[in-house]
This record gives structure tokens, sequence and C-alpha cells, in this order.
């Protein structure tokens, strides 16, 4: 797997979670998934199109996401909602704007989709069957845990 084409997804989520939220994040080690259950509590899910094939989820935990959310909108939310849903898809729609603007710059053409948010602990999400791996990426934030993962397939190489 190419680190320049994790690594947008990587500044994607640092970026908007830091310009939206003012939360601070910083990366864990990576690891490959092994299977296919949500590690969060709810997620967005983006699909690449193009140069790569790709999948993405951004998944939160609930408290992170509460944390996240109650920093976006200025009052404290205390339970996953709509109105999570729906920031939720927002950031995943951020996030895709900048990978999209990001892979861009190193020559490849892609379109980055926002698709859907999954909810529930033990959701399965399920990557490109064309990556022959899912990476995972966890992030310790001052609000709690995030989880990127990423699975694509060069289609231009």
């Amino acid at each position: 797997m190419d680190v320049a084409l994790v690594n947008p997804f990587i500044e994607g989520t640092l970026h908007i979670l830091d310009t939206t939220a003012l939360v601070k994040v910083k990366p864990e080690p990576p690891f490959v998934k092994e299977n296919t259950v949500h590690h969060g509590d709810i997620s967005g899910f983006l699909t690449v199109e193009g140069d790569l094939e790709a999948t993405v989820a951004i998944s939160f935990t609930e408290k992170s996401i509460l944390g996240i959310v109650s920093a976006m909108f200025g009052e404290e939310l205390t339970e996953i909602n709509e109105e999570i849903t729906d920031a939720v898809g927002e950031i995943s729609n951020m996030v895709a704007g900048h990978v999209t603007t990001k892979i861009g710059e190193l020559g490849k053409k892609v379109k980055v989709k926002f698709v859907k948010v999954v909810t529930g602990r033990n959701e399965e999400i399920l990557h490109t069957a064309a990556g022959r791996h899912v990476v995972g990426i966890p992030f310790r934030t001052t609000k709690g845990k995030v989880l990127l993962e990423v699975c694509y397939s060069d289609q231009s190489s």
C-alpha cells in the first residue's frame, strides 16, 4: 500500500477535525484490519472512483463523536441522534473534498463521494473487493477515539 495515497485521508481527517471542532488529533500506529466488524458506534463511509478504486470509513466512538459535535455546535449533545448522524455525514463530505484535492495534486483523477452513515456497534463495514488489505489508522483525540479505515486498488498502475 502506497503511503502517499493513504496520507491524504489521514491529513483530511486531521484537518477537518482540527478546523471544524478545534479537536487535537494524534495518529497511533496503523494496523491491517482482519475482519469486517465496525470498530466504532457511528461511521461515515466514502467511495473513491477513478485512478483509485477505494472505500474509506471514518469511525467514531460514541464518546468521541458526542464531544466533537458538541464542540462544533457549541452546545452539549448527550446521545447519538439525527443531528449527530448529519454531522458525521458533513464531516465525511468535508474529508472527501480535501482528499479529492490532495490526490489530484499527486496526478491522479478521482471522485470521492460520501455514501452513507453506518450506526451501531458490531455492524459490518464492507470495503471494496479490489483492495487487498484494509488498513486501520487509529487516532486519539481530545474527545476520544477515531478510526480511519482505508482499502484501495490503484487503477492507474
